[in-house]
């Protein structure tokens, strides 16, 4: 397994809202991440849908770690912005997040996401992401 790859499940595994989510990292590349969740009705919203903060959250992390598969050993990652767009209904079985670098830098990397609700064969796109996230160094507090 590559360094970045064991880094990057290691940060995962660390994260308490990836836990209390339910979410799972199914794909680490280069630059690329997938997490994946099922349908939990504790995080939903008045409707049955999946809470809009959720996936913010799910696709947030997808970036950010996708981010950190990027990074020299001894830095950390935190985002510092993001704009998202509610496409359609978090409504599905299982959900995806994909975070892809689209430019990688020294000190700030530019990301985007995409969220899927899947429900039997069936895959909709539900969401998107640009975040913006800061390489942190030199800080035992931000460090991956």
């Amino acid at each position: 397994m590559e360094f970045f790859e064991r880094r990057t499940r290691d940060s995962f595994a660390a994260q308490p809202a990836m836990q209390t989510m339910g979410a799972t990292l199914a794909e680490v590349g280069e630059g690329h991440v997938i997490i994946e969740m099922p349908y939990d009705k504790k995080l939903t919203q008045q409707h049955g849908f999946l809470h809009g903060g959720i996936v913010s959250a799910g696709l947030d992390s997808a970036c950010g770690f996708a981010a950190l598969t990027m990074l020299p050993p001894e830095s950390g990652i935190l985002t510092i912005e993001f704009k998202i767009n509610l496409l359609a209904p978090a409504k599905g079985d299982r959900f995806r997040f994909e975070g892809n670098v689209t430019k990688p830098g020294r000190t700030i990397t530019v990301t985007d996401g995409v969220a899927y609700a899947a429900t039997g064969g069936e895959t909709k796109r539900i969401a998107t992401m640009t975040a913006t996230m800061m390489t942190i160094l030199g800080r035992d507090d931000v460090k991956d």
